[in-house]
């Protein structure tokens, strides 16, 4: 049985909360990303960094080995940046059920306006600072088209997002 919206927001909300990374975790990325990208990951939201992990694990439990997709997987969140809250999200998620509306309204209130763009654009966002930390084309078009998947690939990290 499918997953209903409620709930699926739910579990979110839940995996936002209890966010964490593990020291071996963040330790084992090293040995399969530059630096930059390293530097990138850690600039995360926490939130965004454990899903990203997530989607990563995802990914490879699919069988998935290219380090483009893993790359994507990974920080395809990115623009969204470390001060996207959980208010800003739900907002966020409001408005995609009910409409403009609510972000029209959210958006009056501090932070939201900044917030609710940066979901907005982030997927774009997400493409352009990967390509700054180095990724290559390919991973910056998975990410780019991360909601509209133009790939084989890309229909596999929408996937593992939507799911985690």
């Amino acid at each position: 049985m499918a997953e209903g919206w409620w709930t699926a927001k739910i579990r979110r909300t839940n995996s936002y909360v209890r966010a964490r990374v593990s020291d071996s975790e963040r330790a084992e990325l090293a040995a399969w990303l530059t630096a930059r990208q390293l530097q990138l990951f850690d600039w995360m939201h926490l939130a965004d960094r454990r899903h990203g992990l997530n989607v990563v694990a995802a990914l490879r439990a699919t069988g998935a080995t290219d380090a483009d997709l893993l790359v994507a997987g990974l920080l395809h969140d990115c623009g969204k940046g470390p001060r996207v809250r959980l208010v800003h999200r739900v907002a966020w998620s409001l408005g995609q059920k009910y409409g403009e509306r609510v972000w029209w309204a959210a958006g009056r209130l501090p932070t939201f306006a900044l917030g609710l763009e940066k979901l907005r654009n982030h997927a774009e966002r997400s493409a352009e600072l990967a390509g700054r930390a180095g990724c290559s084309a390919v991973t910056m078009e998975l990410i780019r088209h991360q909601e509209t998947p133009r790939s084989e690939a890309g229909r596999l990290l929408l996937a593992a997002d939507e799911a985690n």
